[in-house]
C-alpha cells in the first residue's frame, strides 16, 4: 500500500485506544511506526537485482514479528518523542506496536502478497480486495486521525477505523463479483479454467483485472462489477515453456534459477513477451486491466555466463491515453 495509507491507518488504532493529550502523540507513534515495515526495501543487491523480491514483505510484514517490530520502533521513538511528550515508555511501546501491526494486514489486503506467515510458510497473502492506491478509502481515514489529533478524542480515529472496515467489506464483495464475471465469461469461451484471480485496477474497486489459466494460456479481460456491470475483452498470452521458448537456456545456470524465483514472486503468472522474445513478464500487473503489458519483467541473455543474473525492469509508463481509457471504463453508464 502507498506510504501515506500505511500512516494513517497505523494512526488510527493507538488513537482509538486513547484520549485525552495523549491522542496525537499516539497517532504520531503509529503513523511512524507502520510506515517502519517497508524499510525491508533497502535489502538489496548491486550484483542480485531479485534479491529485494525475496525480502520485501517477508519478516518485516511477519505477524510473529509484530511485537518485535514495535519494540524496536519504541526504542528508537520514545527518545525521539514518547519521552519529550511525557509518555512512558511502556505506553511509546504499546502506540508503536499498535501501529506496526496494521501495515502487514493492509498490505494483505493488496495484490501484490504478503508473508504474514514467515518463516513458517513463504506463501504470499494476497487477498485482492484493494488498489494499492486508493484516495477513496484513505482521504476519510486521514480526516478522521487529523480530527481525533486536534480535537483529542479517540471518536473520529474509531469512525475512521469503522470506515476502513467497510471498504474492504465492499471491496470484497467486489472481488467475489468479479471472480463470479471472470467465470462466466470462460464459461462462454468454453474454458474450465485451472484457476481464476480477480484484482482491482488501478485507485477503485469498480472496474477489475480478471486472469484465469488454462492448460496452455493466461487469458486477460476487465469486469465492471456491480454498478452497471459490462466485460471488457482482453488479450491471451502463452504460459511460459522454457524448453520452448527459450532452447538455449542452460539447466542449472543462475538465470535458469531466476526465472524460478521469478515465478514464485509471480504465483506462477508468467510467460514470455508477445514483443521481446527473451523477456519474461509477470501478467497479474499492466496499466490497463485488460492488457497482457507488464508493470515489471526480467531480461535474460542468450549469452550470459552460468553464473550471470538475470536484468529486472519496471515499465510504469503511464501515457495520457491509457488513462483516458480507464477513466472510461469507470464512467461508462
Amino acid at each position: 500500500m502507498d506510504p501515506l495509507t500505511q500512516g494513517v491507518l497505523g494512526a488510527t488504532l493507538p488513537q482509538a485506544s486513547v484520549s485525552g493529550r495523549y491522542a496525537a502523540s499516539a497517532g504520531l507513534l503509529g503513523f511512524l511506526s507502520a510506515l517502519s515495515a517497508d524499510l525491508d526495501v533497502l535489502i538489496r543487491s548491486s550484483t542480485d537485482p531479485l534479491l529485494f523480491l525475496e525480502y520485501h514483505r517477508q519478516f518485516t510484514h511477519s505477524l510473529i514479528f509484530v511485537p518485535f517490530g514495535g519494540l524496536i520502533c519504541a526504542v528508537v521513538l520514545h527518545f525521539l518523542i514518547g519521552r519529550r511528550r511525557g509518555l512512558s515508555f511502556r505506553q511509546t511501546w504499546l502506540f508503536c506496536t499498535l501501529g506496526y501491526a496494521t501495515h502487514a494486514l493492509l498490505d494483505a489486503c493488496t495484490t501484490y502478497g504478503t508473508m504474514l506467515f514467515w518463516p513458517f510458510s513463504d506463501v504470499r497473502i494476497a487477498w485482492n480486495t484493494i488498489s494499492i492506491i486508493d484516495p477513496l478509502f484513505t482521504i476519510p481515514i486521514l480526516i478522521g486521525v487529523l480530527l481525533s489529533a486536534r480535537r483529542l478524542t479517540p471518536l473520529f480515529a474509531r469512525l475512521a477505523l469503522v470506515w476502513a472496515f467497510g471498504y474492504m467489506a465492499l471491496g470484497l464483495w467486489q472481488r467475489n463479483e468479479a471472480v463470479s464475471m471472470g467465470y462466466a465469461l470462460a464459461s462462454q469461451r468454453g474454458h474450465i479454467p485451472l484457476r481464476l484471480e480477480a484484482k482491482p485496477s488501478f485507485a477503485n474497486i469498480l472496474v477489475w483485472k480478471t486472469v484465469y489459466e488454462t492448460d496452455d494460456r493466461f487469458y486477460v479481460d476487465a469486469v465492471r462489477a456491480s454498478i452497471a456491470p459490462r466485460v471488457y475483452h482482453g488479450a491471451s498470452v502463452e504460459k511460459l515453456d522454457i524448453p520452448r521458448d527459450m532452447p538455449w537456456l542452460r539447466q542449472g545456470s543462475q538465470q535458469a534459477q531466476d526465472i524460478e524465483r521469478f515465478r514464485w514472486f509471480s504465483n506462477g503468472y508468467i510467460a514470455r513477451s508477445p514483443e521481446f522474445s527473451n523477456r519474461v513478464i509477470d501478467i497479474r500487473y499492466s496499466m490497463l486491466p485488460n492488457e497482457v503489458e507488464p508493470l515489471w519483467s526480467i531480461e535474460l541473455d542468450p549469452q550470459a555466463k552460468d553464473n550471470q543474473h538475470v536484468i529486472y525492469q519496471t515499465h510504469r509508463d503511464a501515457d495520457r491515453k491509457k488513462t483516458v481509457q480507464l477513466w472510461r471504463m469507470l464512467s461508462a453508464p
